[in-house]
């Protein structure tokens, strides 16, 4: 740790110095790794190492935050000196010791990204791009990324909290482009990580991600334009979990429900979903992209039943919304760095599996549609309402899923989509991603399992 419990403890005494409720110290340096091809060649290779501390006080509901890249703790002190100056009202100050001391346990089994030389990556990313090359003479453009991070925190506080966490990221892109004779131009996406080292590429097929790029380029260069109409759906385990995150989980975030931007607002205890629907956030899965033994105010964090066969049990939330809502802290509080206060954000979100057999829900449909890939989306938190693109899409037709389909897009209501699930598959599918809230981004996974909806408006050509 780059500074020790006393300095802490008189920075947060300079915070308090004019009183407040609480305050809080973040400490983070993260060293990043990546590299990238593009047009058959490398097209960036960078390390960097960055990081910064940031300082929050919090009193009577208001919050003042400053944060500085300089870790002298003469920086620090007129950081926290600041603050206390912007406190309206003096109180009497606390005087805070450190006396609850946590730290991270670190995986033994974790191969640290600087473990592995920058020429191996290299020569990784080499081989998936030529792969995608030489897959097909439609392909006309590949951009492979890797990325790896090593995040280290220390978050002091008020309340007499100490608690260490590091983190480490790594995560493999593909993207491919393919165009035809017609000039027809379409695209495919895929991605794999989690918060693991460079053993992801040694317990997984990084080839399996370059694969289903191309796949999904060439596979849209011969699809037909999708119909549109309200169709039966069915969205498979491995649509990633867009529907959950979009639909659902935003409108979970209790500092979204504290301000009446939710359409889950004052509903717990109350039928928001089927029977057959359980939705989860768990922050403490093994290996996740959003898994972290500690959110960024230094809660734990754990396993969150939020919807519970078919019943609102409990929303997630940060200190600040637990506290003026008066409900359970989740270990849910998240930033994108130093320079930014946390706010309530997921972590791996996901429906429980059911008991249905997905190919037996195929079967019983003589017409719909079928999901297998989503692509990005956007929701109204306020009503539920979302529109979501599909990026691999076909048609069902007597119980087989059959012909292609491209530019097809889901529209409905997220808490009605919920009460219409008739079936919950066994399986379940991650996909990883980047969640925007706030103007910060944060690393998540969603998770489904192949569901079916009786009836979703398919946005795509009107069939004569």
């Amino acid at each position: 740790m780059i500074y020790n419990k006393e300095d802490m403890e008189k920075v947060l005494n300079i915070a308090l110095g004019r009183g407040g409720d609480f305050a809080e110290i973040y400490v983070e340096r993260r060293t990043v790794n990546s590299c990238s091809t593009e047009e058959a060649k490398m097209e960036d290779v960078s390390f960097g190492i960055v990081g910064g501390v940031g300082i929050r006080l919090i009193d009577d509901d208001k919050t003042y935050y400053a944060y500085t890249s300089d870790f002298s703790l003469e920086s620090l002190e007129q950081c926290a000196e600041t603050l206390s100056k912007a406190l309206k009202k003096e109180k009497k100050a606390r005087k805070i010791l450190l006396t609850k001391l946590r730290t991270a346990v670190v995986n033994p089994e974790l191969v640290y990204p600087d473990q592995v030389s920058m020429s191996e990556k290299v020569a990784l990313l080499q081989k998936l791009d030529r792969f995608c090359w030489a897959s097909d003479t439609r392909v006309s453009q590949v951009k492979v990324l890797y990325g790896d991070v090593v995040q280290s925190i220390a978050v002091a506080n008020s309340l007499g909290e100490l608690i260490e966490d590091e983190r480490v990221r790594t995560k493999l892109v593909v993207q491919v482009i393919a165009s035809d004779q017609d000039g027809q131009i379409q695209s495919g996406y895929d991605a794999m990580g989690g918060s693991v080292g460079f053993e992801l590429f040694r317990e997984a097929d990084p080839f399996s991600v370059a694969k289903n790029a191309v796949h999904r380029a060439l596979l849209m260069l011969e699809a037909k334009l999708a119909p549109a109409g309200k169709m039966v759906v069915i969205m498979s385990s491995e649509a990633g979990g867009t529907m959950v995150h979009e639909a659902c989980g935003h409108g979970l975030e209790a500092d979204l429900v504290e301000k009446g931007l939710s359409v889950y607002a004052g509903k717990i205890g109350q039928q928001v979903a089927s029977p057959l629907v359980t939705v989860v956030d768990d922050g403490t899965m093994i290996g996740k992209y959003g898994t972290t033994q500690y959110d960024d105010e230094g809660v734990p964090c754990q396993k969150n039943v939020l919807i519970e066969h078919g019943i609102l049990k409990a929303y997630m939330t940060d200190r600040l919304t637990a506290e003026k809502m008066n409900i359970p802290l989740t270990g849910n509080g998240r930033r994108e760095s130093y320079k930014h206060k946390p706010v309530t954000r997921m972590t791996n979100t996901y429906i429980a599996p059911g008991q249905d057999d997905p190919a037996e829900m195929i079967r019983e449909i003589k017409r719909g549609f079928f999901a297998k890939k989503m692509g990005g989306g956007q929701v109204n938190t306020v009503n539920g309402d979302f529109v979501f693109e599909v990026s691999e899409g076909y048609l069902i037709e007597n119980g087989k899923v059959t012909t292609p389909v491209k530019g097809a897009t889901l529209t409905g209501n997220g808490p009605e989509v919920l009460k219409m699930i008739d079936r919950v598959g066994q399986d379940l599918g991650y996909s990883i991603g980047t969640c925007g809230k706030d103007g910060q981004g944060v690393p998540v996974a969603d998770a489904q399992p192949t569901i079916r909806i009786p009836e979703l408006i398919v946005g795509g050509i009107v069939e004569e």
